[in-house]
């Protein structure tokens, strides 16, 4: 029997849940006050709501954008990723300010790597220019376009550490080298958050793939990672750190395990590491699906576990999320996770929206829809002459044998190759809202070079690959459109036709390498040189080379180090583009043809042969090391090639040339807490003016663990006029002479060091000191 008091007793309740209704929302009172602004939306919102706030979604395949706008308006999602446009923000934004019982914004995120609508050279080829003002006008300039379509977060800048370019995902990187990868990360962060993320032209950063990604055994994307904390803090981490110093609001957490646990249910890395030893106070975000993947990884034994583990580990927000909303209720009104380790997530994400200025002002990159593009993909929004000058900048000249390049105007010049004319692949993987059809190809960009003066034949030559199973994978890799499209002419055919183009020609031009996809996400390689079907239409032309007299020049498009044996002993000239971008033909023809001199320097070491990976220059030191010149039996050596790397870390040549003196050195010792001057005089001795970079390596002779051959401490780059000179200083302190011991202690030992410094990692001047 039912009381008599219950109608009354359900009407107040009913009364008091629509007061809340109204009440529940951001105070204005409180808004210039982050902490208690964060704490009174917090202390305000029900369970479900809560949970609403760490799902990230894609709008499309995961969920189609009406029921997307009705799950935002319910409470139940507090950001997307892959919207881009405006006018599909919008109502999302609206339903979540305006229908929500919360009125908390949504955060819009999108994978914002080497631009956004302008395609700048991949993350290899903006470590290549080691100038950080020019990475950092890159991000800048992406930061701008990618705000103007609505979009707050980025998911970048990626600063795994990469020795093993058998990983697809070395093209997303900066290289090898913790010093220099730490630099980019610094500019990376500063270009997208432009002194603060609140910015209505700025975006939030989001580091990735935290951790250690770019170590995964046999550059097998995904696989695992088993490494000694030493060498963790020592060459993989400092980027993340440098990052996270930087101010980057954000961390995307990686897919790998990390010595037996996945990074997403890694407690250490996400907790004692991220947020205690380091101090991180932002968001941390899955990567695509991970939550469910530990199940698979066999640490969680149903869903519920995994979102235990995860959202216990420091997973804030869940991205494509799938057991979050499911999970977390029952687990948290079970006790099995705290409400407190809920608070804590929930209080990041709000933290970060507020960090955004989201809660000032939900619509200040989406804007009004009066003011919304008339054509989103309208060209004239491109930032066309940055695009170029950032391309010149990250060109590598690897060979230039009897001054070939650069090449004259008015040359007739025979451009043969797959990579010739594919806008698609000239913009590189990861290039956002960037159209291959407003892409300029190398064909393009040397034709207007020509234009009026010379002349430029074309011919194919070749298929990228005629293997069709790497074909099938590349085009399944890519939903909208076959991306590799093969020429149905013969191999033979081709080949022909490229031989009787070249025949005509002063000057033959190849462009090779790889299709953009096969330096990707998934697209792991274990082999490293030229598909076939190129390296016999090189043979050709090589053949027409010598029979003829005409000079062979190599343009290579890829995404990581090839073995390029065959190609380094038979090219007169040989040009690094890596993925060069929207502007990436002109920016090559400038170079081609001496409009630019290239400055480039690899940032990442080139091995002979796939068998001699992991190549790379700051290795550890060995009790039987190979000495050149000298008897290699019983050191450590492959006996069946030479040893060393190809093309050795920080190598680039220039249209001129560079003497560097001896090191001078201000002192034969240093006191602790002191400093030691290095210096050194480079002089262009050449005959035109060029910029180059110098590089400072030391190496701890003598030390309490196993320490590098050498290390990248400093760099700059100059600028000289023919004949000038400048002298260069460094200054060598104990921060620079410190590493982390046995003990994870940063420590500066006593004893002696030698210092170099050169153009490369390998032709070096040396010096001498001792801290005491």
């Amino acid at each position: 029997m039912i009381p008599t008091s219950a109608p009354k007793t359900l009407a107040l309740a009913g009364l008091a849940l629509a007061c809340a209704a109204a009440w529940a929302q951001p105070k204005p009172a409180l808004l210039n006050d982050k902490k208690a602004f964060v704490a009174d939306l917090l202390g305000q919102m029900t369970l479900e709501e809560k949970v609403g706030q760490l799902r990230l979604i894609s709008i499309g395949p995961e969920m189609p954008a009406p029921q997307l706008e009705k799950e935002v308006a319910a409470g139940r999602v507090g950001g997307t990723f892959n919207s881009v446009n405006r006018k599909e923000q919008r109502p999302l934004q609206q339903a979540a300010v305006q229908q929500s019982r919360m009125k908390i914004p949504m955060l819009f995120a999108y994978d914002v790597l080497h631009g956004h609508r302008t395609s700048f050279p991949i993350g290899l080829g903006l470590a290549s220019s080691w100038d950080m003002d020019a990475v950092r006008k890159t991000a800048r300039h992406a930061a701008m376009e990618a705000s103007a379509d609505g979009i707050d977060v980025t998911f970048a800048p990626t600063v795994d550490i990469s020795r093993d370019p058998r990983w697809g995902r070395t093209s997303e990187g900066f290289g090898e080298d913790p010093h220099l990868v730490s630099q980019v990360a610094r500019a990376m962060v500063q270009g997208f958050q432009n002194g603060s993320p609140a910015k209505p032209d700025s975006i939030m950063a989001s580091v990735k793939h935290f951790a250690l990604y770019g170590a995964v055994e046999g550059g097998r994307d995904y696989n695992i990672v088993d490494m000694s904390p030493m060498r963790m803090y020592n060459d993989y981490l400092p980027p993340y750190k440098a990052a996270i110093d930087a101010g980057s609001g954000g961390v995307m957490i990686a897919l790998n395990t990390v010595n037996g646990q996945p990074a997403t249910s890694n407690t250490w890395l996400l907790q004692d590491l991220l947020r205690k030893e380091w101090g991180f106070k932002g968001v941390t975000f899955s990567d695509h699906g991970a939550i469910t993947e530990l199940l698979r990884h066999g640490v969680a034994k149903d869903d519920a576990q995994a979102a235990e583990l995860a959202i216990k580990a420091g997973v804030d927000m869940s991205m494509a999320d799938q057991v979050y909303l499911k999970e977390l209720p029952g687990l948290v009104k079970s006790g099995r996770v705290k409400m407190a380790v809920l608070d804590n997530a929930v209080r990041e994400v709000l933290g970060a929206k507020y960090d955004m200025g989201l809660f000032h002002d939900p619509f200040r990159r989406i804007g009004k829809a009066e003011d919304d593009p008339a054509d989103p993909k309208a060209a004239s929004r491109l930032h066309r002459e940055p695009a170029r000058d950032v391309a010149r900048r990250s060109l590598v000249l690897l060979e230039n044998r009897n001054r070939t390049l650069p090449l004259s105007k008015s040359a007739r010049v025979a451009l043969i190759g797959p990579l010739a004319d594919t806008p698609i692949d000239i913009i590189g993987v990861w290039s956002a809202q960037a159209l291959p059809a407003q892409a300029v190809t190398l064909r393009t960009g040397m034709a207007k070079a020509l234009e009026g003066k010379g002349q430029l034949l074309y011919a194919r030559g070749a298929n990228v690959t005629e293997d069709k199973a790497v074909v099938e994978y590349l085009n399944f890799l890519n939903w909208d459109a076959p991306e590799v499209v093969q020429d149905k002419r013969t191999p033979q055919q081709m080949i022909d036709e490229a031989v009787a183009t070249a025949k005509q020609a002063d000057v033959i031009v190849a462009a090779v390498g790889e299709a953009r996809g096969m330096s990707h996400e998934s697209s792991s390689r274990t082999r490293l040189d030229l598909p076939e079907s190129q390296q016999e239409l090189l043979k050709a032309l090589k053949t027409v080379s010598v029979a003829t007299g005409k000079p062979l020049v190599l343009v290579l498009m890829n995404g990581r180090p090839l073995a390029l044996n065959w190609e380094k002993a038979n090219a007169d000239a040989m040009l690094e583009t890596w993925f060069a971008g929207t502007e990436g033909g002109p920016a090559i023809a400038d170079v081609l043809f001496g409009d630019y001199n290239p400055s480039g320097k690899l940032p990442i070491s080139f091995p002979r042969s796939v068998g001699q990976v992991p190549t790379y220059y700051n290795h550890p030191r060995l009790g039987r090391p190979f000495t050149p010149g000298k008897p290699g039996n019983y050191t450590s050596q492959y006996f069946d090639e030479p040893q060393g790397a190809l093309y050795p870390f920080g190598h680039g040549l220039s249209y001129t040339q560079f003497e560097v003196s001896d090191v001078q050195l201000s002192g034969a010792t240093m006191a602790r807490g002191g400093q030691v001057q290095a210096s050194v005089t480079v002089r262009n001795s050449g005959d035109r003016a060029g910029e180059t970079v110098l590089q400072l390596y030391i190496q701890d002779v003598a030390a309490s663990v196993v320490r590098p051959v050498k290390e990248l401490k400093d760099f700059r780059k100059l600028m000289l006029q023919p004949g000038e000179q400048q002298v260069v200083r460094f200054t060598i302190d104990e921060a620079k002479l410190s590493f982390y011991n046995a003990q994870l202690k940063r420590v500066a030992e006593p004893g002696a060091f030698k210092v170099q410094i050169g153009l490369d990692s390998q032709a070096v001047k040396e010096g001498s000191f001792e801290l005491r």
